[in-house]
């Protein structure tokens, strides 16, 4: 099985009914979990950063307001999907711990051990991605959730570009993380390719992918085009589970589909169809 978050980020337009359909889309279209993001721009950024940028600073329009946790959370549960959300600033952590079934921290705080290691306090599950990281800086990482109680991180092999081009996944760097750490490995995908998702999971193993998802290409994130839309990600989901589905036992026999044709292959007496046993009591339907 193969465990599919799909990541709501800053297209929920600080509207809960907008955030209810991002659950109920992503329970319709497969997933296990959905994720949202919990920042404050003014502990995101560094105040020379926002002084000059009136860009990042119009980010605040994309804040998640608190009040919304709960009640999220209480639509995910009704959805039969886990609720997980990334918190950007210290006081996130606990502002979460009550409503979150796991955390997932963002690549862009890979180096900040102090949130690692109070997500890791919590005793919830933890999800890390491990864009832009050096092999170094990952096992660093990994040493700090181990160290402050969270024994078996997820890691997720990522490539931090929006979108990401294909060529650049390097998804081989799945097995060499998986090889380095022993923790789970994943997927975490900007490259909105069917293919890319595929060959992740049945080239190299990836139990975990996470996606950037929009409803209707109105989300502020869509036009950067890292972002799948629900029905696209629902097909590659039933791909998948067919693809998973068709492994079998491994037994060679004749199995149920294809039992009705055995009396129809050639009689090894006269090499004809079918066999003679069949030819004087079959009747055309």
């Amino acid at each position: 099985m193969v465990k599919f978050i799909a990541e709501v980020s800053s297209n929920h337009s600080r509207d809960i009914e907008r955030c209810y359909r991002f659950i109920e889309a992503s329970a319709q279209a497969g997933c296990e979990a959905v994720k949202f993001q919990l920042f404050r721009i003014d502990q995101l950024f560094a105040p020379e950063i926002l002084a000059k940028s009136e860009t990042h600073s119009r980010r605040r329009q994309w804040e998640l307001p608190l009040e919304f946790l709960p009640l999220l959370a209480q639509r995910s549960r009704d959805c039969g999907i886990q609720f997980s959300c990334t918190p950007f600033y210290l006081e996130a952590v606990a502002e979460l711990e009550p409503h979150v079934d796991f955390y997932k921290i963002a690549s862009y705080e890979l180096l900040w051990d102090e949130l690692l290691a109070a997500c890791a306090a919590t005793g919830k599950p933890v999800v890390l991605s491990t864009g832009m990281a050096t092999m170094d800086e990952i096992l660093h990482a990994v040493d700090v959730l181990k160290r402050n109680g969270c024994a078996a991180p997820t890691l997720l092999h990522c490539t931090s570009a929006y979108p990401t081009p294909y060529q650049d996944a390097n998804l081989a760097a799945i097995d060499t993380l998986r090889q380095a750490t022993g923790c789970e490995v994943g997927w975490s995908d900007h490259t909105v390719e069917p293919g890319v998702i595929h060959r992740a999971i049945h080239r190299y193993d990836a139990r975990v992918v996470e996606f950037h998802i929009d409803l209707d290409r109105q989300g502020e994130e869509y036009a950067a085009g890292h972002c799948w839309l629900p029905e696209q990600i629902g097909r590659v989901i039933t791909e998948v589970a067919h693809a998973l589905g068709a492994d079998g036992d491994g037994i060679k026999a004749p199995v149920p589909s294809e039992l009705p044709d055995r009396l129809w292959r050639a009689d090894p007496s006269d090499g004809l169809r079918p066999f003679k046993v069949l030819r004087q009591t079959w009747q055309p339907a």
